[in-house]
C-alpha cells in the first residue's frame, strides 16, 4: 500500500474487517482522516497506517 494511495469506504472496510458504519464513526469522530471529491469519500493508505500503528503502540 502506497502512503499516497486513497482508499475507498469498502476498501477500508476489508483491510479492518469492520463495518461500513464503523469506518464513518472513525471519520466522523476524526481518527481517520478522509477528503470529499465529488460525493466519493476516500480515506488516504498513510491515515489508515497511522490509525494501526497507533494501536500496534499501545499493546
Amino acid at each position: 500500500m502506497r502512503d499516497d494511495e486513497l482508499l475507498t469506504v469498502p476498501e477500508v472496510m476489508a483491510r479492518l474487517k469492520i463495518s461500513r458504519s464503523t469506518v464513518y464513526d472513525l471519520i466522523r469522530t476524526g481518527r481517520l482522516t478522509s477528503i470529499t471529491i465529488g460525493r466519493a469519500r476516500r480515506i488516504p493508505a498513510r491515515t489508515l497506517t497511522d490509525y494501526i500503528h497507533h494501536f500496534e503502540e499501545a499493546a
